[in-house]
């Protein structure tokens, strides 16, 4: 039941907070205020639902060293999507006509982050961290992963192709994120660094959304799998192969820390997943 509750909980922020953004779409001011306004409510939220349902300190979203993690995660965030435009752009399958617009650029920074923290919250914090307690860390992994990219083909311009990208990269990288430091603030600031670079700053479409104008007027053409097609560049290849090598680090990290958490055995107690970080 803490797994439905917790979810709900932070399902129905994230449903009001977009509800209320598409709302007051064409005011970047209000879309920001109330992108940041949905960030901190979600937070308070999942904070205040996993002490009542599971009454333990939030380890996985302590306030120490939040700010530092978020800052981290965000620059690394940008850097992969940096890359992964430089390697589309050296194919000829990126290009700028100039500046697009700033202010719905901001906008999208309150949108962006929104969806990074309840996505986060809801995907790390509560489905994949449950799930892991009784099935093990690799089981938790692929299945969360799986689902989180076939919710991806509900998406407009969503293809197979797209939804598998997506189980790769977010399914992983962010999940391997969590896993490494047993924080949920290194993922989010992963999330919403890799979704504003595509957005607000690159101005391309993010998991096709038919996301607004960001800060660089671009078009994109060429092979699907160089571009992403309609899909944006997070159905690149090069999307596929760096955010694979982040997996793979990250989960060497979260080996060599003995964060790997085995399957359970019925006559087992419960794995402690949420252990602050060392």
């Amino acid at each position: 039941m803490r797994l439905l509750w917790q979810l709900l909980a932070v399902a129905a922020v994230a449903f009001l907070g977009g509800q209320a953004a598409f709302a007051v779409q064409d005011n970047p001011w209000l879309t920001l205020a109330l992108g940041l306004l949905t960030v901190v409510i979600s937070v308070f939220v999942y904070r205040w639902v996993v002490r009542r349902t599971e009454k333990r300190e939030v380890t996985e979203l302590a306030w120490k060293g939040a700010t530092a993690a978020t800052s981290w995660g965000t620059l690394l965030g940008v850097g992969l999507f940096a890359l992964v435009i430089a390697n589309i752009t050296f194919l000829g399958g990126y290009q700028v006509h100039g500046l697009g617009s700033p202010m719905s650029a901001l906008g999208l920074v309150g949108f962006m982050g929104a969806a990074a923290v309840t996505e986060e919250l809801m995907w790390r914090g509560v489905l994949f961290r449950i799930i892991e307690e009784r099935a093990g860390t690799w089981i938790s992994l692929g299945l969360t992963g799986l689902a989180f990219g076939l919710v991806h083909m509900a998406n407009p311009h969503a293809t197979l192709w797209g939804a598998i990208a997506i189980a790769i990269e977010a399914g992983g990288m962010l999940t391997a994120a969590y896993i490494a430091t047993r924080s949920l603030w290194l993922p989010i600031g992963l999330h919403f660094g890799w979704n504003i670079a595509g957005s607000a700053l690159f101005g391309t479409e993010v998991s096709g959304n038919g996301t607004p104008p960001g800060l660089l007027d671009a078009t994109m053409s060429g092979h699907t799998l160089v571009t992403g097609g309609g899909f944006g560049p997070e159905g690149s290849i090069y999307s596929v192969v760096f955010c694979v090598i982040a997996t793979v680090v990250f989960m060497w990290i979260a080996r060599r820390r003995g964060r790997i958490v085995p399957v359970r055995r019925r006559d087992a107690r419960p794995a402690t997943a949420a252990t602050p970080p060392r």
